[in-house]
């Protein structure tokens, strides 16, 4: 497999190459419905704007109960029981799909380092192939200029 030189050539190096494979591609590809939803759930529970929604449902909330209309307000200052059972029940739901979506993009993230080792084993094992090249050719001039010193009458 090697010539004369230990030096695989330049085909040699081709014909052992494998292609190049897109993790995130076949990550996509291999996700079935219910890790698309929890995906999808963790990146935008995540956001600035589920935040602000609860936020905003928040306040609401808390300012209606305690400064509306005595006859509307329908979860009483100062215990807010609906506001918290709500509030409980949301964060007993999304906790675990969270933790889902994360495992998910923990196992992609994996994939992704593994096919930049990939990447980065092929990079080096055609630069060592190219530096071989570079330190026979080196050789080989210096050979050349050799022989020409050699091959000059000494009094030019």
């Amino acid at each position: 497999m090697e010539n004369k030189l230990d030096i695989p050539t330049f085909q040699e190096l081709k014909r052992t190459r494998k292609p190049v494979r897109n993790v995130n591609i076949e990550h996509k590809e291999h996700l079935g419905s219910l890790e698309k939803l929890a995906l999808w759930i963790t990146k935008h529970i995540g956001s600035m704007g589920f935040f602000l929604v609860i936020l905003i449902w928040t306040v609401f909330w808390l300012t209606w109960n305690t400064l509306g209309p005595g006859h509307l307000r329908f979860d009483p200052f100062p215990a807010f029981v609906l506001w918290l059972f709500i509030s409980n029940m949301i964060q007993i739901l999304l906790m675990p799909l969270i933790m889902i979506g994360q495992n998910i993009q923990g196992r992609h993230a994996e994939a992704r380092a593994e096919a930049d080792f990939e990447v980065n084993l092929k990079a080096e094992r055609e630069a060592e192939v190219i530096i071989a090249y570079l330190e026979k050719q080196t050789k080989m001039l210096e050979k050349i200029i050799e022989y020409f010193e050699k091959s000059q009458p000494k009094g030019e």
